[in-house]
Formats: structure tokens, sequence, C-alpha cells
């Protein structure tokens, strides 16, 4: 039987957070990890500032939470198979694992119930240098092989839905630990293609009328401009974009030209079965942010788009104003 789920309060400490991972010889150990996480996580997710959050006894509690306006409900617990399981209630964040023995269970959840919570997908980037352990995703005790440890270092974004488990991180028997850490970074994401939209072999379908206007007032960036180049790379496309008008950007991911120059440019990438090409007039692009690279979501034809809100607004159905000007 699970052992009660406790909160973390900013300010406060658990001590079952420092009670560690209970290896089959019922030794008890320190679970080392070290968890960044930032803001709570919705379908319209807001991200704090990045606030570090460590798992180990050592750190005071006033340097476990120094934003507390940005915790967003770790949570910790034992294991009916003595894993350790860890709770993340985050949009985003990293996660560190020192020196990996054993196995511990990563549950990445939003931080508020909701029906759109079901349609969330889960993408992880492990890092350059992690290695140590095999991570499976855990669904009722059935594992499915997620990333090998040699595949980590490629940097390969996985995603899945929220619906398919858990993260089971085990790690890989060495003789020497010591220089071992398995890293990656994580995104609670709502994509409308699902989490096999980023992968090789993920559909290129066109927006329909309502998903165009609702991207472009919920998306990462929305801007307008024409396609300067194409460059067809193993796992999906890429397109350097040339802007005129730039509505918005939550992230950096389009460079200006300089202070005189209105015009911006950047990458976008795109699924591989779009087939798009170099110089075919103007768009309006919109997409989202993934772990600082930009994802197309919808891309028009401006002068299509322009029909669209034109008739949108006639009609009172425009959820957002947009300055077309």
């Amino acid at each position: 039987m699970l052992a009660p789920e406790s909160e973390v309060l900013p300010g406060q400490v658990s001590s079952s957070l420092f009670g560690g991972l209970k290896a089959r010889g019922g030794s008890v150990r320190d679970l080392h990890l070290h968890l960044h996480a930032a803001g709570p996580a919705t379908v319209a997710a807001v991200v704090c500032p990045e606030a570090p959050v460590s798992l180990h006894s050592s750190i005071s509690a006033s340097k476990l939470f120094p934003k507390a306006a940005c915790q967003c409900g770790l949570t910790h617990e034992g294991h009916a198979r003595d894993v350790e399981q860890v709770y993340l209630r985050c949009s985003q964040g990293s996660l560190e694992w020192l020196y990996p023995t054993g196995a511990i269970i990563v549950n990445l959840r939003p931080n508020m119930v909701s029906p759109a919570a079901a349609r969330l997908s889960v993408c992880i980037k492990p890092s350059a240098d992690s290695r140590g352990t095999n991570i499976y995703l855990d669904r009722n005790g059935k594992l499915r092989l997620l990333l090998r440890e040699q595949d980590q270092a490629q940097g390969k974004v996985q995603c899945f839905s929220i619906q398919e488990g858990a993260l089971f991180i085990e790690a890989v028997p060495h003789m020497d630990i010591s220089r071992r850490i398995t890293a990656f970074q994580y995104e609670l994401v709502s994509d409308r293609l699902g989490p096999e939209a980023h992968s090789v072999g993920a559909p290129c379908q066109p927006c329909s009328d309502a998903e165009m206007l609702l991207a472009v007032c919920t998306n990462d960036f929305v801007a307008r401009g024409s396609i300067k180049k194409v460059e067809q790379e193993e796992e999906h496309t890429t397109v350097t974009v040339e802007l005129s008008r730039l509505y918005r950007q939550k992230v950096q991911v389009f460079v200006s030209g300089g202070v005189r120059v209105r015009s911006w440019t950047g990458r976008i990438k795109m699924p591989l079965q779009c087939g798009v090409r170099a110089g075919e007039g103007e768009f309006l692009f919109t997409g989202t942010v993934r772990f600082g690279e930009a994802w197309m979501s919808c891309a028009p034809r401006y002068k299509d788009f322009l029909r669209l809100y034109d008739e949108a607004q006639q009609h009172g159905t425009n959820p957002c104003h947009v300055d077309t000007d």
C-alpha cells in the first residue's frame, strides 16, 4: 500500500522527502535528485522564473523554495515495490538524478484538474551527458521502453500522452556510478495533433478555421512573413523565415534586423510531410516553442487569414483582436 502523499509547502520541508529509497535489504539511503520547476501546469500555462528545488537533507528550507510563488506542488512518497515516487505538478522544468542506483518513478501531472488536462502530452529532452539509466513508461505496472541509456546523449525529444503513465527510471548496473547523472528537461504541452506531433512520420494536416483563429490568440508566437529557405532534415523540416510583422513571441526565437529595420528572421520546425517550398508568398506563422525551438502550428496564407478574420469579425466570433493594418 502506498504511503500517504505528503505536500511540500513553501518554507516547510516534510521529513518524508529525506526518507531515502529503501533497498531490497531494508537499508535506507539518500535519494539525490535536483529538480528545477517552473509554474503551475494548466492548459494555458504561465511559466514562472525557474525556481530550484533539491531533494537533499543538507539544504535548508529557505534555500529549497527561494521563489514561493513558483513552487508547483512537489510531493514524494514511498512505493510498495521499494521504489521512490516523486510527483511534479509543473508546466516545465528539469530533473537530475545523481549517481543513480535502483529505480524511481516520476509522475508529471498538471496542477489543476480539468477535462482539458487529459489531452495534455509530456515531452522530455535528455541532456547530452545524461547516462546511467534506462527510461520507461510505467502504466499500471506494464513497462514500455522510452529511452535506452546509450540513446540519451542524442538529445532527441520524446513525447507521450499524459494518460500513458509515469516515467519509470531504472539505473543500469555499473561498477563506478560516481560519474553518472541522468538529466532531462520536461514540458507539459497541449498539442492539437497529440504527442506524435514532433516525431518522425507526424501528419501534416491543415488547421480548421476555428483552430486558425484560436492559434492567433493562444500560440507562443504569431508573425507575418515569407519562407526564404527550406531544409529537409532527418526527422523534420526546418524553414528559415523573414518576418515583416511580429505580433507576439513569448520566447525570443526571431531576431530583429536592427533598430531601423522592421524585419525579423528565424527558423521554424515542422513535420517532414508538409512539403513546403520557399518563395510561395506571404503567410501568417503561428506555433509553439518547445525546449527553445519554434514549431509550426498553423500557417495560412496571409490573404486567406485576412478573409477569415474579417468574416469572423462581422459575425462577432473572433476570440481576440488582431491589428491587421
